[in-house]
Formats: structure tokens, C-alpha cells, sequence
């Protein structure tokens, strides 16, 4: 009897090790990429979705992700070699090509397709009117940025002349735009998720309106890296892009719910009914890509919004600085 046991444990033992030694080469086997994010918003659900839901894991990939608070700083870690992939506004792209650097940023696969800020004020305003924010300053962000760049363009859409009409601050760092705002600083700030709807809910401000609704469609965040890094690492590039579309599949037939349970880990500073109300108001205002192709079409506007910003001389190229090929072929893996 005391054999049989013996021999029992020693079976458990070396199974138990066994299982270790495939953890280990499992473990081995996976590539690390440094995702470097503009900042932590639930504007990107479909990433933490791929994220929290072992996507990238299941593709091969462990992804080290950091904060960069500002497209010109997430590209700055890209160009530096402090980040393999940059998550930002495609408008920093547009802006390295055009210094005329030869290993530029290319942008491979588009997240978000509308602008995912909200304008909040100091009171409610149900009957809101564009026509209110006459000779108010309103919070916007960096210059050059696409949040500023795409407020400047609804202003003007609603004729109200920034500068003239109304004054739009871009003095305040992104990351401290709620602080500066919640602070007494400003008649309006625009602010992301779930930053809005924690402001709304402390009483300290009243999410007015979408600028995103208002905007139109605009590739508003995607995903780039070096020419160089491409080409050394496709494979990586194609894995990763499978990750993200099947991000953008799942939370296209998901119900905001379910999306509040599955980013729940990476906002622990919020709580899940706030995670519902922001994903409903994303859904609602069609933020979400429901592929990774960036368009030519879009890129268009977006240089035309930089334009008329100012902050645009010249037009880039869209087959420079934009690749589809592996959007296509996640889509087609996909279907597969």
C-alpha cells in the first residue's frame, strides 16, 4: 500500500513538473512588444478587450504597455527605440514624414473613428447651443494635437471662429487638463473617458456634448511603428493586428455590460457602473472602427482638419505612411 502510494506521489510530482517545464517554454515562447498609449481611456476598449481577454497571448505576444500623455511623446519613444508600437493620433505620423526623416513612422491598423472627447461645463445645459460658448475658453489640449485640431474644426463648422469667438487654451499638459478644469481654471474643458463621467459624477462638472458626433468620421487613434521595425519584424506586426481586430469583433457584438466586465482590470480606480454608462455612450456615438484599415478617405479629412488647424503645409503621402496589408490579412485570418 505504501508503494503504491509512493509510486502515486512520484506520478503527481513528475506531472506536476512536467506541466512546469511546458509552462516555462510556453513562457519562453511569447514575444514581448512595448506598446507605448497616448493615455488610459476606455475610448480604446477594443485594445483591453484583446488585452484582458488573452488575444495577444493567444498570438504569441505579451505586451508591456505604457502611458505616453501626448501623441508627440509616444512618438518620441517609437522613433527612440524606447517603444515598438505607438498608439496615438495618426497626425504624428504625418508630422515626422514630413520632417523628412527616412526611418518614419508607418501606421498599420486604425482603433477609433471619431473623436472619443466630450466637452464638460460648469452647469447643465439640455438645450446646448454651439452659439453658447461665445466668448468662454475652453480646456482643449496641446496644439497640433488631434483633440485641439478637431474642437478648432467643429468650432468653425458651427462658425465660431477660434481666437475671435471663442479661446481655447492649450497651455494645460493632456494629463492635467481635468485637474486644471475641476480646479477653476476654464469656462469648458474637453475631456476622455471615464475622466467626463468621473467629473460629472464628483459634481465638479456636466458633460455637455459629443465632439466626436459632431466631428464626423476621422481616424482618431491608431497604431504605427518604424519603417524599419516593420520590416525586420512583420510577423509581430501581422500577430498583433490579429489581436486588435478581434478586439474591435468582440466589442462590436457585445453589449456595454459585457464590455464593462472584460476592461474592468485595467481601470481598477473605477467602478463598473460608470464603466457601463461610458461603453453605452461609446456605442452610441459609433466610435469603434469595426476593422483595422485605415482609409484613404479618412486620412484625407484628417490632413484637411490639420489644415485648416495651420498646423499642416504639406499633405503626406496616404501609401508612405499607411500599410493595409495587415489589416487585410487579419480580416482574411479572421474569416478563416
Amino acid at each position: 500500500m505504501k508503494k503504491t502510494m509512493k509510486k502515486a506521489a512520484l506520478i503527481l510530482i513528475a506531472a506536476a513538473m512536467l506541466m512546469m517545464s511546458f509552462a516555462g517554454c510556453a513562457e519562453r515562447d511569447y514575444t514581448t512588444v512595448r506598446l507605448n498609449e497616448v493615455t488610459r481611456s476606455v475610448f480604446y476598449a477594443p485594445q483591453y478587450v484583446a488585452l484582458n481577454l488573452g488575444f495577444f497571448e493567444e498570438e504569441g505576444l505579451k505586451i508591456d504597455i505604457t502611458s505616453g500623455q501626448g501623441a508627440d511623446k509616444v512618438m518620441t519613444a517609437v522613433l527612440s527605440g524606447q517603444a515598438d508600437i505607438g498608439f496615438s493620433g495618426p497626425e504624428a505620423a504625418i508630422y515626422v514624414y514630413n520632417e523628412g526623416r527616412e526611418d518614419y513612422a508607418v501606421v498599420f491598423a486604425q482603433l477609433t473613428k471619431r473623436d472619443g472627447s466630450f466637452l464638460v461645463g460648469r452647469k447643465p445645459e439640455p438645450d446646448f447651443k454651439w452659439e453658447n460658448l461665445k466668448g468662454k475658453t475652453i480646456i482643449g489640449g496641446r496644439k497640433g494635437g488631434v483633440p485641439e485640431m478637431t474642437l478648432e474644426y467643429v468650432l468653425k463648422k458651427n462658425n465660431l471662429i477660434p481666437g475671435v469667438d471663442v479661446y481655447i487654451d492649450t497651455s494645460v499638459q493632456f494629463a492635467l487638463m481635468a485637474g486644471a478644469f475641476t480646479g477653476g481654471q476654464g469656462d469648458y474643458v474637453t475631456l476622455f473617458e471615464p475622466v467626463a463621467s468621473t467629473v460629472e459624477k464628483e459634481g465638479k462638472g456636466y458633460i455637455i456634448t459629443s465632439i466626436g458626433k459632431e466631428s464626423g468620421e476621422i481616424p482618431y487613434t491608431a497604431y504605427y511603428a518604424s519603417k524599419s521595425y516593420i520590416e525586420k519584424n512583420k510577423d509581430i506586426i501581422q500577430k498583433f493586428t490579429n489581436a486588435i481586430y478581434k478586439g474591435q469583433k468582440w466589442v462590436e457584438t457585445h453589449t456595454p455590460e459585457e464590455i464593462a466586465d472584460v476592461i474592468k482590470p485595467s481601470f481598477p480606480d473605477s467602478d463598473k457602473e460608470t464603466l457601463i454608462t461610458v461603453a453605452k455612450r461609446y456605442k452610441e456615438t459609433d466610435v469603434w472602427n469595426k476593422d483595422p484599415i485605415l482609409k484613404k478617405e479618412s486620412l484625407d479629412l484628417l490632413q484637411e482638419v490639420m489644415s485648416m488647424a495651420g498646423e499642416l503645409k504639406k499633405e503626406a503621402p496616404y501609401e508612405k505612411i499607411v500599410t493595409t496589408e495587415f489589416a487585410e490579412k487579419a480580416m482574411e485570418n479572421f474569416e478563416n
